[in-house]
């Protein structure tokens, strides 16, 4: 009898059945642990920049629309990149978008050398935001890899463990900060940008790793296994209007851009928010602002273990009322967190506001391998994006700077946003299985998993 050819159980395509975190075994779980590693060096280069603000506005004279401008920036970047990300990952797999992306991204730290101007400024947060894309192809890479039994949890966790580094780069920048100017007696101005060639190096490490170690199948490389059966149909642009003219990519998008792109913006705002309304200093701010990230070691990956026990239990309609009962909780979280006038209070709403956003995160994940087989990629890459639009929509309309309320008020606003953009999970139904508020039709061969 020829032996097993993978150390783990697996399904008929050769996607793990069974999910073991702290295995390195090729190549379900190794892929595992370079897509969690590579995306996490991802958040952490694009957020290493909010814990150093107060320096750095003092640094560049940056005015609260500069910053709130540059916060958007980071944001917008993404938006392309990730629009651009699924496509690519349909096409040429997840690990050589992943590393392409991340090698072409790192170097963009370095230049804050160089920078002396808001414009400057803007540009960096801006070109440096597109790393988030990286985002997108962990997402396939995991779904590529694990059986629809296990992959909310596999997306969970390998994007909520991945997150984290939005946490630790809150709480390790400005101590890098500190090291770099009272032990090497730098300036404030380089020790800041000093400081970020940590997660410029940290990244492009990651990504040679990635391109050494990785494998985007089961089965072996992606253009090996995939390009012999593509044909006509199954072209690029084939793949990308199948994706985009799929209604539930949209929905899952608009509601996606209120968790993950609420937790986006909160990664941006919060450290510099209680040091300007509580008179916190910075390393303190990094600090309570690192609690929010960290949440999502375990935060993001429940999301994805109670989509995978309601999917099991219910089906797919389990999963979206799972989605929409966690995600209204963390509005209304979000909207008690701006009316708490004491710092402590904050904190602990704070925290328990982290958890359920982040969940809700790993929920909506949970069902996105179930819109579009053959476009997963496409869907991913919509659903994604949809994260990065609403921080940029929320971070424009609330926290540009320009507003007339205050952040506390904005942070509220954002709760109730929260609230109405998730009452749009209702209108996903697939007839095969149903939706929130329907069962499925008798004849459901109507809707082409595979078409």
């Amino acid at each position: 009898m020829e032996p097993p050819k993978f150390s783990i159980a697996v399904d008929s395509d050769h996607k793990a059945t069974q999910f073991r975190p702290f295995s390195l075994s090729s190549p379900h779980m190794r892929a595992f642990h370079l897509a969690w590693l590579s995306l996490f060096t991802c958040f952490f280069s694009t957020f290493s920049i909010p814990p150093l603000l107060p320096i750095i506005r003092q640094d560049l004279n940056l005015s609260p629309s500069d910053v709130g401008t540059a916060g958007i920036a980071a944001f917008a970047g993404s938006i392309i990149s990730r629009l651009a990300m699924g496509p690519a990952c349909d096409l040429f797999g997840p690990r050589l978008a992943s590393a392409t992306l991340s090698l072409a991204t790192a170097p963009i730290l370095l230049s804050s050398a160089f920078i002396s101007t808001p414009l400057h400024f803007i540009l960096l947060r801006f070109f440096v935001g597109f790393s988030l894309a990286n985002f997108v192809a962990n997402q396939f890479w995991m779904s590529s890899m694990f059986s629809t039994s296990t992959v909310g949890l596999a997306n969970g966790v390998a994007a909520g463990w991945a997150n984290v580094g939005s946490g630790l780069t809150q709480l390790v920048m400005p101590i890098i900060f500190s090291i770099l100017k009272t032990y090497f007696n730098l300036t404030q101005s380089v020790s800041w940008r000093t400081a970020l060639v940590v997660p410029a190096t940290f990244q492009a490490m990651m990504a040679l790793m990635v391109l050494a170690y990785g494998q985007d199948l089961p089965d072996g490389t992606y253009t090996n296994i995939k390009k012999p059966e593509k044909n006509a149909k199954d072209g690029a642009f084939g793949v990308f209007v199948n994706g985009i003219t799929n209604y539930r990519g949209w929905v899952l998008g608009l509601t996606y851009g209120f968790c993950f792109g609420v937790e986006l913006t909160m990664d941006n705002i919060i450290a510099e928010y209680f040091y300007d309304r509580f008179g916190v200093n910075m390393e303190t701010a990094g600090v309570i602002a690192a609690s929010f990230g960290f949440a999502n070691w375990v935060s993001r990956p429940t999301g994805g273990v109670v989509s995978d026990v309601l999917g099991r239990r219910f089906g797919v309609r389990g999963r979206l009322w799972g989605l929409w009962v966690v995600q209204t909780v963390a509005g209304l979280m979000c909207l008690w967190l701006g009316q708490v006038g004491s710092v402590w209070g904050s904190i602990a709403v704070m925290c328990c506001f982290s958890f359920f956003v982040q969940a809700a995160s790993g929920l909506t994940f949970g069902v996105v391998p179930f819109v579009s087989r053959r476009s997963m990629g496409v869907i991913s890459g919509m659903t994604g994006s949809g994260g990065t639009v609403g921080a940029v929509v929320t971070q424009l309309l609330l926290f540009s700077g320009s507003t007339n309320f205050s952040t506390q008020t904005g942070i509220s606003i954002m709760g109730v946003m929260m609230i109405i953009s998730t009452l749009s999970l209702t209108t996903i139904y697939f007839p095969q299985w149903g939706g929130m508020l329907c069962g499925p039709t008798s004849d459901h061969q109507v809707y082409q998993l595979l078409a």
